[in-house]
Formats: C-alpha cells, sequence, structure tokens
C-alpha cells in the first residue's frame, strides 16, 4: 500500500497500540513520541521483530514548525502520510467548575483542536496527491457522561467532534475520510496505580461487564484505516462496552 501511517503519541497508551495495529496490516508506521525515547524505540522494535516497517520522530505535535518538520521527515523516509493519528495529548487535571480558568481551557484545545489542525493541514496536500487519506481522531466519551471536575477536557473533546464532521465534509472530495474513535476508560499504564474499588463500580455501569483493552480501541482504528472503511466519513464510534447508553 503506498503511503505511511502517523501515530502522534505512540511510545506508550493506546498510541502505542494504535502503531503496532497499523504496522501488522501493513502500514509503514511513523512513532511520534515526545518525552519518551525509550517507549519509542521500544515499539519500533516490537514492530520489527513482528515483521513490520517503523521509525520513532522526536516532534512536539502542538509546535507548527515542528509538524511541519515532521511530517515532512516521515514523507522522506516512509512515503507521504495517508493515515493520520492525533493521538498525543498532556495532563488532564480534575477542576472544579470555579477553579476552570481560561488557560485550562487552552490546554486542552491546544491537544484536541491546535495539533489536529498542524497536523491534517501539514498531511492533506500529500493525501490529495496520492487521491486519498484516512484522519482518525482518538476522542473520548466523557463527552456524554458529564463528568465534574472535567469540564475544559470534555468541552475540548466535544469541540474536536466539530471538526471531525466539519473536515469530512470538506475533505471527502479529495478522496479524505475522517473519523473519531472514542474510548471510555481503557486501562494502560498511567492506570497502574487505579482504585480498584473504581474499577468495580465503572464495570458495575458497562453492559459487557467487564473493561475494555487497548487492542480494542486499536482494532477499531485499524478498520477506519483500511479499505473496508472506505465510504465511511464524519462519525464517531464509541469503543466502551455500551457503557453510555442511554
Amino acid at each position: 500500500m503506498p503511503g505511511s501511517a502517523l501515530v502522534t503519541g505512540a511510545s506508550r497508551g493506546l498510541g502505542a497500540h494504535i502503531a503496532r495495529r497499523l504496522a501488522r496490516d501493513g502500514w509503514p508506521v511513523a512513532v511520534n513520541y515526545l518525552p519518551d525515547p525509550e517507549g519509542a524505540e521500544r515499539v519500533v522494535a516490537e514492530i520489527g521483530v513482528e515483521g513490520g516497517r517503523a521509525a520513532m520522530y522526536r516532534a512536539d505535535a502542538t509546535e507548527e514548525s515542528e509538524v511541519a518538520a515532521l511530517v515532512a521527515a516521515v514523507a522522506a523516509d516512509l512515503g507521504p502520510v495517508r493515515v493520520l493519528v492525533p493521538n498525543a495529548t498532556g495532563p488532564q487535571p480534575a477542576l472544579d467548575a470555579l477553579d476552570v480558568t481560561w488557560q485550562d481551557h487552552l490546554n486542552q484545545l491546544t491537544f484536541f483542536v491546535k495539533s489536529p489542525t498542524l497536523l491534517m493541514r501539514a498531511t492533506v496536500p500529500g493525501m490529495r496527491r496520492m487521491g486519498s487519506g484516512r484522519i482518525i481522531q482518538i476522542g473520548s466519551d466523557m463527552v456524554e457522561r458529564a463528568i465534574p471536575g472535567m469540564s475544559a477536557y470534555s468541552a475540548a473533546k466535544a469541540a474536536q467532534i466539530s471538526l471531525t464532521r466539519t473536515w469530512a465534509r470538506e475533505l471527502g472530495p479529495l478522496g479524505i475520510t475522517v473519523n473519531v474513535v472514542a474510548p471510555g476508560w481503557i486501562p494502560v499504564e498511567r492506570h497502574a496505580d487505579a482504585d480498584p474499588a473504581q474499577l468495580a463500580a465503572y464495570m458495575a455501569d458497562v453492559p459487557l461487564a467487564r473493561m475494555g483493552t487497548p487492542g480494542e480501541v486499536a482494532d477499531v482504528v485499524a478498520f477506519l484505516a483500511s479499505d473496508g472503511a472506505r465510504f465511511i466519513t464524519g462519525e464517531r464510534i464509541t469503543v466502551n462496552g455500551g457503557h453510555t447508553i442511554d
């Protein structure tokens, strides 16, 4: 398949699983990282052991000049980006409504609006030349859950959905699909110290009666990147075991 896949924030967590899954489908994968070179090296090595092709790229996915350089380097090494997965994120502190500042909102919008916008602008010219492309955002079911203390995060994730739907209309004529995969609580490394009581309470509300796995999120991303999803765009696919069923 011509072109490559770029996953930001891919040195650990969901991003690492997504990178490995896309590589198994034959995509040359660009593993973007910022603070964790060891993790990125591990992901690239694991992909190599499985017979895939990957390379690691240090870049701040929220800075325009670094994004432009990242996309150019990936194109030179692995081929133009045909699958873009803006996954990089930052701290998500819980804050009472009266304590939330505009800067708190900007901190979340930087990752979920600014970064995807920079990445989209940098990769779409190459997708246009290839005649097709996939942009797959990583959202959250937090938009529906309205959890107290998470207003800034939830607002930015809601904005991400609006971006996706509008881009789907604008970029569709270029053969580019744009979708969101919205996980529920999917335990990864940063949840290693999660309270077992909280996990049990969460699972009690999940119709499938268990926690999801990172691999299950990666499978949905891989489907949206595949030719099988060529007529799906502007959609938000929630991966949470039915947790937010009304």
